[in-house]
């Protein structure tokens, strides 16, 4: 069954009303003209918005998220309750914008962020007693709450992406690195939406994202964007492929197109996958147009060929260029 993703939506959020504020006297047995002693109303509820690293789409958000509103204030000078927030939870890597794309919020980790404040409440008539007017009859509404139309946009925070056309080896490079259970077959466009997954490699865990083949069709060209937060990619190209110079250079071209500055400030590594379709004189000729600043890794899926390999080059670069606490 495939698993449902969704990296862009747009809901309705409004936070709570405050409550009114309360017309009241002090009243008891024999005592019949006490002054005035109506509380103030609650506070409404919150819109907030918190980063969960557990959940990597948006599928679960409601189109219509409204918070709870503020109780009216009650006699003996009693505030009314306060209406309770509604927190959103969203995958790190969110983008909160209003209708116009403007950015509300970036969401990078799991702090709770005040999208809308709820509505104060309304002062009781307590609050209006004065030496003319000793008696008011009258108390302050709540103050609506605010709100409207949002868009989510969500571009998953990961370490390392992987690139490389349909039915390279993605998905079978992402389950021999990580936990991950990508569905993988001999067909291209196995996968549909991105691939997560996690290495655990000495002391690192680092998050990895398979997204579709870029370059065939708009489905995998769409999610380019997940790599946009990547520190490394890695490229991979099936070892029987003509010229495995000038596909690497497609590729770059392709993110290039999408972001001229997506690959800035990324550390990127050359896998040649299916490494056992070919012999050492095939490899010497490959490498001689490989560009001399682009690390390189040989791999086969069968014998698993380079793949230690390559998990200690990831793990070198990372030691080397990034700091541990910064990890997805």
């Amino acid at each position: 069954m495939l698993k449902k993703f969704l990296d862009y939506i747009k809901i309705y959020c409004r936070s709570g009303d405050g409550g009114s504020g309360a017309v009241h006297f002090y009243r008891k047995k024999f005592f019949y003209k006490g002054g005035p002693d109506g509380g103030n109303g609650g506070i409404g509820g919150n819109i907030i918005i918190k980063g969960n690293k557990q959940i990597d789409t948006l599928i679960h958000l409601k189109k219509y998220n409204k918070a709870m509103y503020g109780s009216s204030g009650q006699k003996n000078n009693m505030t009314g309750s306060n209406g309770k927030d509604l927190i959103l939870e969203v995958p790190l890597g969110t983008i909160i914008k209003d209708e116009k794309e403007k950015i509300l919020l970036e969401i990078i980790n799991n702090k709770e962020n005040i999208l809308f404040k709820g509505g104060k409440g309304g002062l009781g008539n307590c609050n209006f007693k004065n030496s003319i007017n000793q008696t008011p009859q009258y108390a302050q509404k709540g103050i609506s709450g605010v709100g409207g139309w949002i868009i989510l946009e969500l571009k998953i925070l990961a370490d390392i992406g992987l690139i490389g056309y349909p039915n390279a080896g993605k998905s079978t490079l992402l389950s021999l690195l990580t936990n991950a259970k990508p569905k993988i077959s001999n067909y291209k466009l196995t996968t549909l939406i991105p691939n997560i997954g996690v290495l655990f490699y000495r002391d690192f865990n680092i998050k990895i994202i398979d997204i579709p083949g870029i370059g065939i069709n708009k489905l995998g060209n769409r999610f380019i964007k997940h790599i946009e937060h990547n520190k490394i990619l890695i490229f991979i190209i099936p070892a029987d492929t003509n010229n495995h110079n000038n596909e690497y250079k497609i590729l770059v071209k392709k993110l290039k197109f999408y972001n001229n500055k997506i690959l800035e400030k990324k550390k990127k590594i050359l896998v040649i996958s299916q490494s056992d379709k070919i012999n050492d004189n095939i490899k010497k000729s490959i490498i001689k147009n490989i560009p001399k600043d682009l690390p390189y890794i040989f791999l086969s899926y069968i014998t698993n060929e380079g793949l230690k390999e390559l998990k200690n080059k990831l793990y070198d670069i990372m030691i080397k260029n990034f700091d541990k606490k910064k990890l997805t």
